[in-house]
């Protein structure tokens, strides 16, 4: 299994080792939004896994399993990062949205109007329906969005821990789980329809629109709102 010059052959065994990637793959997709795809992960961890066996020697002090985990992980992030293909513009459109929306909260005390977040963000109606419009199928944590800028652990970091035994990480998700569907309780009652119905019970748009009695890029523009006011109350996550 290893070389003369104490490296593993990169072919042999490689079967014994995907179990490996297979469970890393499927603990880390827990935590990620509904459009990763499993296969994605384990692609990218079985590239990180031939990348181990290939530089890995023998009496470095680590086990190979220890090292090619780190290796595997690793592609995975690589993976999601370079998956984030969301554009600057549109980024900076639903962030400008979240905050309009939390000023408003705080200062009206109330989910603000269509009007009144257009009117904070200083466009027409009409533009700002086309912002919705443009951020459709946000999500409500962008992977790019929490990079540390001093260089400390980025979102994906700190939230793809390997030890998902930790009680203080249980706890947190749980507080998170809790703040999220308090917030959802409080957005207003057509938007916690959209949502109800497009992720408990897999309606797409146009079923959603029949419903509601709207145009399907309607229910588009309060989705993309309804996410857009959840990141604003969730924001200290």
């Amino acid at each position: 299994m290893y070389t003369a010059k104490g490296t593993l052959q990169r072919t042999a065994g490689i079967e014994q080792y995907l179990p490996m990637v297979r469970r890393q793959a499927s603990k880390m997709i827990g935590r990620l939004p509904a459009n990763v795809e499993l296969d994605d992960l384990i692609q990218a961890g079985t590239m990180g896994l031939m990348d181990a066996m290939q530089r890995y020697e023998q009496g470095h002090g680590a086990e190979f399993e220890t090292f090619a985990m780190l290796r595997v992980r690793g592609a995975m992030l690589d993976e999601l990062r370079g998956a984030d293909w969301v554009p600057r513009s549109v980024r900076k459109s639903q962030r400008g949205i979240a905050e309009a929306v939390h000023k408003l909260e705080q200062r009206l005390r109330r989910a603000p109007k269509d009007t009144e977040i257009a009117a904070e963000l200083k466009v027409s109606l009409e533009q700002y329906h086309d912002m919705l419009t443009d951020v459709r199928g946000a999500q409500l944590v962008y992977i790019g969005d929490y990079d540390s800028e001093d260089g400390e652990s980025s979102y994906l970091d700190r939230h793809m821990s390997d030890d998902s035994s930790n009680p203080a990480d249980q706890l947190t998700d749980q507080r998170f789980r809790q703040a999220l569907v308090n917030a959802i309780t409080q957005l207003p009652e057509r938007e916690q329809y959209i949502m109800s119905m497009y992720y408990e019970h897999d309606m797409n748009l146009k079923e959603i629109a029949a419903v509601l009695g709207v145009t399907e890029s309607r229910v588009c523009q309060l989705h993309s709102q309804a996410v857009a006011r959840l990141r604003s109350r969730l924001k200290e996550w």
